[in-house]
């Protein structure tokens, strides 16, 4: 009888050692895999950047969708952007009047008042909206006026983030995309440069790439199956004929971005100016004129560089007025005098004052600046090769 009971002591003596080494063994490699993965620390600081993110968006939303979202949900959830936080809105865009209130009342309206027509089925937002045309020209200004307007959270997807060296977290994370935009709708999925990521297919794409492309278009696609979803993925890009043809599909709402007419830069450069100290001789006219083929991107440069042509100004004006107070200086202590340096000094100073140095604050931009910095922009663009008309006609 007592061997019996030893044995049956040596069983379960085993047993438990064996459980408790594959305890053991489980936990040390889930550790070790954790460790050397090189995106390990990336992954916890974006965690850590999603729970901040989601604090601020707990008064508005469900604690019960907050609480569930899993790993791959957090990591996104670091790219949203709380409406409250964007800066920018209609009134930041100058020159896209017709773009703007077509956008206004296709999407924005629906979004914020669908209980006018609850009874309809065709009164909802595109699942869809691509933004393109050449670069520079606000498409991702318009993206972020929207959901600013619309009140929508809006998730910025970076197409690195979805990328992974393990097999299979790619799909996991651009299934995370969707059902973190449902848990936290109404939303829009932004991508920038779109064609990069869902380009035209073919044999010659990667395995890992070409699942991930299918599952993004199958749980886009399954987004119609909730009708109550309030969901858009907006595109944009400066290439659309380089995207996939089930994307132009998923996308039936189109805005074409071109570059802004004479116009339409008149109002660019009032807009970028009008918070700045401008010269009354400043004709934005004229300027709109000689600005030909530049996009709204390129009218800012160009008022940044004349604002800095200013400083430029006066920085060499307080280092003219340091030479001439010194060599005054040195005049006046080999004469044994400091009168003459003061008087010599002074009359810089009211020099100086008359021509809008520091003495008197922050000089005005003239139209000489803005001139001079078209003229250096002018340059720089026909040496590189991108002012002519094929950079123009770019989409």
């Amino acid at each position: 009888m007592s061997g019996v009971n030893l044995s049956r002591n040596e069983v379960v003596q085993f047993v438990l050692r064996i459980s408790l080494l594959s305890i053991v063994t489980y936990y040390s490699a889930k550790w070790l895999i954790r460790n050397l993965d090189p995106s390990n620390k990336s992954k916890k600081k974006a965690i850590e950047h999603a729970e901040e993110i989601l604090r601020k968006l707990s008064p508005t939303m469900k604690k019960s969708a907050l609480q569930n979202l899993n790993e791959y949900e957090m990591v996104i959830a670091s790219h949203l952007v709380v409406p409250e936080n964007i800066t920018e809105s209609w009134d930041s865009i100058a020159g896209l009047d017709d773009v703007c209130q077509e956008i206004k009342e296709s999407l924005v309206f629906p979004v914020c008042h669908r209980d006018m027509f609850a009874g309809s089925a065709l009164y909802q937002p595109p699942k869809g909206v691509l933004l393109y045309g050449p670069p520079g020209c606000g498409k991702t200004l318009i993206a972020k006026a929207t959901a600013k307007e619309a009140g929508m959270r809006f998730i910025n997807l970076d197409v690195a983030m979805l990328t992974d060296k393990w097999y299979g977290e790619s799909q996991k994370l651009a299934s995370a995309v969707f059902t973190l935009a449902v848990k936290i709708q109404p939303c829009i999925i932004f991508i920038d440069e779109i064609d990069s990521f869902l380009r035209a297919r073919n044999s010659s794409d990667h395995e890992a790439t070409a699942m991930m492309k299918t599952q993004f278009m199958m749980l886009w696609d399954g987004l119609n199956t909730e009708s109550d979803s309030t969901i858009i993925v907006m595109g944009a890009t400066n290439r659309p004929q380089d995207l996939d043809k089930a994307i132009l599909r998923r996308m039936p709402a189109q805005f074409h971005i071109g570059l802004p007419n004479e116009e339409q830069r008149h109002k660019i450069l009032q807009l970028i100016l009008a918070n700045e100290k401008v010269a009354p001789e400043v004709d934005y006219l004229q300027l709109a004129r000689k600005t030909n083929g530049y996009s709204g991107s390129d009218l800012k440069e160009v008022c940044r560089n004349a604002s800095v042509h200013r400083i430029r100004k006066v920085m060499k004006n307080k280092e003219i007025m340091s030479a001439v107070r010194a060599a005054a200086n040195s005049k006046a202590q080999a004469n044994g005098t400091a009168a003459g340096g003061s008087q010599l000094a002074n009359g810089f100073n009211g020099v100086t004052a008359q021509n809008g140095g520091l003495e008197l604050g922050t000089p005005a931009i003239t139209m000489e600046d803005l001139e001079e910095s078209l003229r250096s922009m002018r340059h720089s663009k026909y040496t590189t090769g991108v002012l002519n008309d094929a950079r123009i006609d770019l989409d």
